[in-house]
């Protein structure tokens, strides 16, 4: 069963709306300046997710919130796979249209939509990726049953999002360059990028707060999937999830699987 994407605008909450317009003046410098702001970490978690889902030649991929394309290209690089990119954001998806204005026919394909409704049928894709999306959706429970939903069983998701470190030294620095060092660089970019400077800190601290870690690992299970793994990198500043989509008419079983990137195994994965 497929879910229509018809009526977006009508649909679209005031927390979406939000984003909408806080990210339409960004795409033209986004993938510079995300990397930049973020010590150049930000490049470096992506590609830590797309270890994760690992594609493999002939796969379908789908990769929400796919921005101005960073994943999905990072995606068309490691295997001979096919791509479709979602964004709510027209401005993103034009920004990602002529990053791929070269690819090969049939690689890479970008749609208009929302997580909390893509137009595709159940079970259509291999695996799935998304990136700083939970934040701005309504309710994160439900996004991720949608997302599970076009995953085939035995598929792959993973998620990419901002956290907070735990440590607390370095949860303390990560307030502090939220607070003061993110508007003030932001605002030598622009205008725009102060407001998103401005706005990071406190949406991530009230997104924890209403959601804890553990609580989106219960979403992700509850959608159906299993074997539920959890990677902090850069002290906890960004979150890797990945996890298997369960067949049909089976209950995700087993414990979350924590991993911390600095441990000897992982040194070299991103």
């Amino acid at each position: 069963m497929a879910h229509g994407g018809s009526g977006l605008a009508s649909a679209r909450s005031a927390r979406k709306r939000e984003a909408l317009d806080l990210f339409r003046g960004l795409p033209g410098r986004y993938d510079r300046l995300s990397a930049a702001l973020s010590f150049w970490q930000d490049p470096r978690w992506r590609r830590a997710l797309v270890d994760e889902i690992a594609p493999r030649d002939g796969e379908r991929v789908l990769d929400v919130a796919t921005g101005t394309g960073m994943v999905a290209a990072e995606l068309l690089a490691r295997a001979d796979c096919r791509v479709v990119g979602v964004d709510q954001s027209a401005e993103m998806l034009a920004a990602a249209r002529v990053r791929f204005a070269g690819a090969p026919a049939g690689r890479v394909q970008l749609v208009e939509g929302q997580a909390e409704a893509l137009p595709f049928a159940d079970a259509s894709f291999d695996a799935l990726t998304f990136t700083y999306l939970l934040r701005y959706v309504d309710d994160p429970a439900a996004t991720m049953a949608e997302l599970a939903r076009v995953v085939r069983a035995g598929g792959r998701v993973a998620s990419l999002e901002f956290g907070v470190p735990p440590w607390a030294p370095a949860r303390a620095a990560w307030r502090l360059y939220t607070a003061v060092g993110l508007p003030v660089l932001g605002r030598l970019a622009s205008r725009d990028w102060q407001r998103v400077g401005s706005f990071l800190g406190p949406s991530i601290r009230d997104f924890y707060e209403r959601h804890p870690l553990q609580a989106l690992v219960g979403y992700w299970r509850q959608a159906g999937l299993r074997d539920v793994r959890v990677r902090r990198m850069s002290l906890g500043g960004g979150v890797v999830m990945s996890a298997t989509r369960c067949a049909e008419g089976s209950a995700p079983v087993g414990e979350p699987r924590r991993v911390d990137a600095d441990e000897p195994e992982r040194a070299g994965g991103g």
